[in-house]
């Protein structure tokens, strides 16, 4: 794996990661003239940057895949074979020094640990942000709790970006990073957002659908390409759970997982996040010019003071017992404030009519 393209994981997170998924998926056709070779020497002499032994855990993941079948590392490469397959990213080598950083844990055994992952929290150092980090918490806590796990901080998955609530999965060691890296490849992780935005709908349910890449005039921030020209294909299902006129809460389910999908995607369509102030929810875009509903909607971002999206459902199998496994939160406090603040409102303006 190219420096570069490590930068740019790191760039990720520091441009706020939403669900960001931590793989790489690489696809090649046998030369004709190919001697028989093992599957686990041909693809080390054949991708940069990539470990034997991360080679062998992709392939216990089942994440070495020729002619659409799985294969072991001992597999004997045939000309015009079709080989698939998919890498979780190797931790970056940074120095974290463990810090005392409060963790809500969830669930934790010797294989992953589920974090509800509270607002302003980073989950790794980049660019600006050296310390103070989840994996600095995550440092901490397994050297407290001598909890097993191959490296001092874990191994990610994916990410949520900073001011992004709710559940995340972190592997404690390589193989068991392998299979859910599979997982979210195969689009199989189960994982459901409650975001308020703004405006209403005409329709309950819907899907939008748009590559999502870099802008070109802000590298901080990505936006929707319909015609996918650029960008990578990102597919994002909604519907409505309760109605305020101006704003609305919905539930976002993901099948791809791409930088702020979610916030990018809400945005496309004309519904971009409440107080996301990234993509132009921090302004009131819906509502009257009273002055009276002006202070409200500033009340509202002073108790929200970031964008109104949480993390709610994540569900996977786990990587060693096979067992289907599913997580809920709570909507963390200073959402709920403000949905109940909407809630009197809606009741106000409803009564005043």
């Amino acid at each position: 794996m190219s420096e570069e393209l490590l930068d740019d994981i790191l760039d990720n997170e520091n441009t706020e990661e939403e669900s960001g998924e931590l793989y790489e998926h690489i696809r090649i056709v046998v030369d004709k003239g190919q001697a028989q070779e093992r599957i686990d020497t041909f693809l080390t002499n054949h991708i940069q940057n990539i470990s034997r032994n991360r080679i062998q855990n992709a392939a216990k993941a089942g994440n070495i895949l020729v002619n659409d079948k799985a294969v072991k590392q001992n597999y004997k490469v045939k000309p015009n074979d079709v080989i698939s397959i998919v890498f979780s990213y190797p931790p970056r080598e940074i120095d974290i020094t463990p810090q005392e950083i409060p963790l809500n844990i969830v669930y934790e055994d010797d294989d992953i640990i589920v974090i509800n992952k509270q607002a302003g929290l980073v989950v790794h150092p980049g660019h600006g942000n050296f310390e103070g980090t989840l994996l600095h918490g995550l440092a901490w806590h397994f050297q407290q709790t001598k909890q097993p796990v191959e490296n001092k901080f874990g191994y990610l998955v994916h990410r949520i970006d900073k001011d992004t609530t709710g559940l995340m999965i972190v592997a404690k060691n390589e193989t068991a990073q392998a299979i859910l890296a599979h997982q979210f490849f195969e689009h199989t992780i189960h994982r459901r957002y409650h975001a308020l935005v703004w405006g209403d709908f005409n329709e309950n349910e819907g899907t939008i659908e748009g590559n999502i890449g870099r802008s070109p005039n802000d590298r901080r921030k990505m936006m929707v390409y319909p015609n996918g020209d650029h960008g990578k294909e990102a597919i994002t299902h909604w519907h409505v759970l309760e109605r305020f006129g101006y704003v609305t809460l919905n539930e976002y389910r993901l099948e791809t997982g791409r930088t702020h999908q979610i916030r990018v995607h809400s945005q496309f369509i004309g519904h971009p996040l409440f107080n996301d102030a990234t993509y132009g929810g921090d302004q009131i875009l819906k509502g009257t010019t009273f002055s009276k509903y002006r202070q409200f909607i500033d009340n509202c971002f002073k108790l929200l003071p970031r964008h109104a999206l949480h993390a709610k459902e994540l569900g996977f199998v786990h990587p060693t017992t096979k067992k289907e496994m599913l997580f809920t939160s709570e909507l963390p406090e200073d959402m709920t404030a403000v949905l109940e603040k909407w809630r009197r409102y809606d009741k106000t303006e409803i009564a005043g009519n």
